[in-house]
C-alpha cells in the first residue's frame, strides 16, 4: 500500500513542470482576470504597492531652522522618519504612528550650516559686523535671540546680507563643502534598499523680494555622483534666483555625472503670482520655447499641499467648487512684505496652472505645467509629522505648547498668517515596483504619484477608452487598469475606432487607522474651441447612498467630530469607494486633463488636540475641523495634430 501511494506521488511530481505552464485562457484574459499566471502576484510587470514618503524636510543645518531653535540634525531626522523615537528640540518625546518608506532631506542650499556656526561664534561669523551683531543678540536668548533670527531671515529674503558673510558660506568655501559632504554621508548611511530609501537632496530657495519661488532638488544617485557637484544657491555672486539658471544646473549635473535629477516647486500661494507665469517671468524674460521646454523637462512634480497652506485651488479661481476653500493662505507673499491681490491668484495654484499649461502648449508646442502632485511637510523641526494628532509645527517655536495657536507665522502691516492656520500636511504616495532610489525616483519622474494632506489612503486612477464596471469586479483592478489604459501621470493614447469618450477607473481605500471616505471627485480642465479655459468638478462615487439634488449637488456627508474628545466615529462615510466614469462632456477636438480628488469625512484639526491634551485656549476664528483629502496626478488628453 505504501509503495502504491509513493508511486502515485512520484507520478504526480513528474507532471508538475507541465502544470506550471498552465496560463489563463483567452476568455479569462478578456474578462475579469488578465493576469499572466494563476497567482495574481507573480509575473506582474507593473507597480503593485504604494510607498509613503516625504520630499521636503529641514534640519538645524537650514538657517531658518537652526536660528529658530532647532537643535536636531541629520541623524535625528533620518532616524525619526524610519520610525524611531527621538526627543524634539523642546524636549518632547516624539514618534511617528507608522514609519515612512522614503524621504528627501532638503536643507536650504544657501548658507547651509550657517546656523550651527552662528551659535558657536565661528570666526567667519564674528568677522562680519552683521554676523557679530546677530551672534551677540542670540547669546542673550529669549526675545533678543528671536528678533535677531527674524532680522537675519528678513535680510536673506530681501537680498541684503553682508557679501563677505555670504561668501564664507557659499559653495566652494571649506565650511560649505564640509556640510554638503555631511548631507551626502548621512543619506548614504540611512539608505537601505528594499526597506528605506534616503535621497540626497537640497532646497534651492529663490526669493524675489519675499515672493516664493522655491524648488527642492532630488537626485536619483548615490554619493559617487553627488560628490562631483555642489548645490545651486541663490545669493550672488555665485547664485541666481532665476529658475532658468537652476535648470542649467540640473542639465550640467546630468552631463557631468551621468546621473539624474528633478526639481519640485512649492508654495505658489506665497509667490504673489510669480510661480506659474504665462507671458513673462519676474525677470521680464518672455515665456518662450526655451522656458516651456526646460520647465517641462526638469519639473515633473508640484508640491500641492504642505504646512504653509493647500495649493490645489482657491475659491476665487474655482467659485463653483464647494471644497476649494481648504487650508487657504492668501494674505500675501512669504514674508508678508507685499499683500495679495486677486489678479495674482491665477499664477499661484495648481489647478489654474494645469489649465494655463494647455494654453501654452497650444501656443508654444510644449506644456510647462504638465506636473504630477506630491505632498510634503516643509517642517523645519527635523520631524516629518503630517498627522493632525501628532503635529509638531513648522518650526521649533511652534512645537506643542499652550500658546502656539496664538503665535502668528508672520504678521506685518500687510496681513497675518495666524498660528492656528498652519496645516498638518502632507505626504506623498508613490506607486513603485520596489523601495529603492531608482524605483521611487523613476515613479516620481513618470508622475505615478499622489499627494495627501496627511492620511495614508490608497488611491489608484487610470484613464483609457473602454473601462467597464466588470473591471471593478476583481480585487486586483490594476490588471485591467494598466492593460486597457494609463495610470495617473500618463497621457491618453489614441482612441480606438468607435470610442466616443474616455473612461476613467478610480478607486480608494481609507487609511487603515484613519477616517472613512466621503466621496471621490474627478476634476476636469479643458481648452475649448474659442481658446477659453474651463474647469468642472464631477462627483463620481460617494458614500451612504446619498442622492444628488436637481442641480446635481450631493448633500454633505455629515459630521461625527467630538470636539471635547478630539475624536470622530466612522459611522458615516465608506471604507472604500470605486467607480468607472465616462466623461459626459467630452469633445475630441479639445485639450483636457483629469485628476481625482478623494475626500474624507470631517475630522478634528490639530488645534483641537492642543485643547484636549494641553488645555489650550483656542482663538475664536480658529478652524476646528476639516475634510482631509488626496490629489492624484492628472491624466492628459491631447487631440491628434
Amino acid at each position: 500500500m505504501l509503495k502504491h501511494i509513493l508511486a502515485v506521488a512520484l507520478a504526480g511530481a513528474t507532471a508538475l513542470p507541465a502544470l506550471a505552464q498552465i496560463v489563463p485562457s483567452k476568455e479569462s484574459l478578456a474578462g475579469v482576470y488578465p493576469g499572466k499566471t494563476y497567482s495574481p502576484y507573480a509575473q506582474r510587470g507593473f507597480p503593485s504597492r504604494v510607498y509613503w514618503g516625504e520630499t521636503h524636510l529641514h534640519t538645524a543645518l537650514s538657517p531658518d531652522a537652526g536660528l529658530f531653535g532647532n537643535t536636531l540634525g541629520l541623524d535625528e531626522a533620518w532616524r525619526f522618519a524610519r520610525g524611531e523615537e527621538v526627543v524634539s528640540s523642546t524636549g518632547l518625546p516624539v514618534k511617528l504612528a507608522r514609519p515612512l518608506d522614503f524621504m528627501a532631506l532638503t536643507d536650504h542650499s544657501d548658507m547651509m550650516g550657517f546656523a550651527t556656526d552662528m551659535f558657536d561664534g565661528a570666526p567667519a561669523i564674528l568677522a562680519s559686523d552683521q554676523g557679530r551683531g546677530w551672534y551677540e543678540e542670540m547669546q542673550k536668548g529669549g526675545e533678543a535671540s528671536a528678533n535677531a533670527a527674524l532680522d537675519l531671515i528678513t535680510n536673506f529674503a530681501q537680498g541684503t546680507l553682508d557679501p563677505e558673510l555670504v561668501k564664507a558660506y557659499s559653495p566652494g568655501s571649506p565650511a560649505y563643502n564640509s556640510v554638503w559632504q555631511q548631507v551626502i554621508d548621512a543619506a548614504e548611511k540611512y539608505n537601505e534598499p528594499g526597506h528605506f530609501t534616503a535621497f540626497i537632496a537640497y532646497e534651492w530657495t529663490s526669493l524675489v523680494k519675499g515672493n516664493n519661488l522655491h524648488r527642492n532638488v532630488i537626485l536619483r544617485d548615490d554619493a559617487a555622483k553627488a560628490e562631483q557637484v555642489l548645490p545651486m544657491v541663490t545669493q550672488p555672486p555665485v547664485g541666481s534666483t532665476d529658475p532658468l539658471d537652476l535648470y542649467k544646473w540640473l542639465e550640467d549635473y546630468e552631463a557631468r555625472t551621468g546621473g539624474h535629477a528633478l526639481a519640485i516647486a512649492h508654495n505658489g500661494n506665497l509667490s504673489n503670482g510669480l510661480m506659474f507665469p504665462v507671458d513673462a517671468q519676474y525677470t521680464g524674460k518672455e515665456i518662450d520655447e526655451t522656458y516651456v521646454l526646460a520647465r517641462n523637462k526638469w519639473e515633473p512634480l508640484y508640491e500641492v499641499t504642505q504646512i504653509k497652506g493647500d495649493g490645489e485651488t482657491h475659491p476665487y479661481l474655482s467659485p463653483e467648487d464647494e471644497f476649494a476653500d481648504y487650508e487657504t493662505w492668501d494674505a500675501g507673499n512669504l514674508d508678508l512684505s507685499a499683500a495679495k491681490t486677486e489678479d495674482m491668484l491665477s499664477g499661484e495654484y495648481a489647478r489654474e496652472a494645469l489649465k494655463q499649461g494647455l494654453l501654452l502648449e497650444a501656443k508654444l508646442g510644449t506644456n510647462p505645467y504638465k506636473f504630477g502632485m506630491v505632498g510634503s511637510t516643509d517642517s523645519h523641526t527635523s520631524l516629518s509629522t503630517g498627522d493632525e494628532d501628532n503635529y509638531f509645527g513648522k518650526a521649533t517655536s511652534a512645537e506643542p505648547s499652550l500658546t502656539r495657536v496664538f503665535h502668528p507665522f508672520t504678521e506685518t502691516e500687510n496681513g497675518i498668517f495666524p498660528g492656528w492656520s498652519l496645516s498638518a500636511s502632507g505626504y506623498t504616495g508613490v506607486w513603485a515596483t520596489e523601495n529603492t532610489r531608482d524605483a521611487i525616483w523613476d515613479a516620481m519622474a513618470r508622475k505615478e504619484v499622489y499627494a495627501t494632506t496627511g492620511p495614508r489612503m490608497m488611491v489608484r486612477f487610470f484613464g483609457g477608452w473602454d473601462y467597464t464596471e466588470t473591471d471593478l469586479r476583481t480585487r486586483n483592478p490594476a490588471f485591467p487598469g494598466y492593460e486597457k489604459g494609463v495610470p495617473m501621470g500618463g497621457d491618453l493614447q489614441k482612441a480606438p475606432d468607435g470610442a466616443t469618450a474616455p473612461s476613467f477607473m478610480v478607486y480608494a481605500l481609507r487609511d487603515p487607522i484613519g477616517a472613512n471616505l466621503d466621496r471621490i471627485q474627478i476634476i476636469k480642465g479643458w481648452r475649448d474651441a474659442d481658446g477659453a479655459l474651463n474647469e468642472k468638478v464631477y462627483d463620481v462615487s460617494w458614500s451612504d447612498n446619498r442622492t444628488p439634488d436637481a442641480n446635481g449637488k450631493l448633500p454633505p456627508v455629515g459630521n461625527t467630530v467630538d470636539l471635547e474628545a478630539a475624536s470622530w466615529t466612522n459611522t458615516i462615510g465608506a471604507a472604500e469607494l470605486a467607480t468607472v466614469w465616462t466623461d459626459p462632456d467630452f469633445d475630441s477636438a479639445q485639450q483636457a486633463f483629469y485628476y481625482a480628488r478623494v475626500i474624507e469625512i470631517p475630522t478634528p484639526r490639530w488645534v483641537v488636540y492642543d485643547k484636549v491634551r494641553l488645555g489650550a485656549e483656542l482663538p475664536e476664528d480658529a478652524v476646528l475641523t476639516g475634510q482631509e483629502r488626496a490629489y492624484t496626478s492628472p491624466i492628459w488628453y491631447t487631440p491628434e495634430g
